[in-house]
């Protein structure tokens, strides 16, 4: 396909519908490599959960800006799959702390594989680590400026 196939992707086309067509893209790619899954954007949480044992919701809801009703939601969905379990928090009965069951802990890996053969083919190299610092910088700024209002 060439460049001007893709009239939506243009040299003044503002930074961020740059990075949501190529989030867009990703997740089309892995819904086509896992389409009995149907997850779309919410195997970050599972990923997230996988990483981070016993983490809380209100993590979920710090690290992806969303409400605590839509990771709520979220979570009740990936509990019912089975993907994730919730247990109440021996310190803090009010709270839950959240794993991954076997069927989530399986997917992890699988997703990353895959997902990483997606950055081999659009290009994404051991070379970018400058760049991928740089928009992990840009993410957290954007998530700082969120907090401070």
């Amino acid at each position: 396909m060439d460049d001007e196939s893709f009239q939506a992707i243009k040299d003044n086309s503002p930074f961020i519908a740059w990075i949501h067509n190529i989030s867009l893209n990703q997740q089309k790619y892995m819904k086509s490599k896992f389409n009995e899954l149907d997850l779309g954007h919410d195997v970050r949480y599972i990923m997230f959960i996988y990483d981070n044992p016993g983490c809380s919701q209100d993590d979920l809801v710090n690290m992806f800006g969303q409400s605590k009703g839509n990771i709520a939601k979220t979570l009740r969905k990936l509990e019912d799959q089975g993907f994730i379990q919730r247990q109440v928090n021996p310190e803090n009965r009010r709270k839950y702390m959240l794993n991954t069951t076997e069927k989530g802990r399986n997917l992890v890996p699988e997703y990353r594989k895959i997902s990483k053969e997606w950055e081999i083919e659009v290009g994404i190299t051991e070379d970018d680590i400058e760049l991928k610092k740089r928009i992990k910088e840009i993410a957290i700024k954007g998530m700082n400026l969120i907090e401070d209002n």
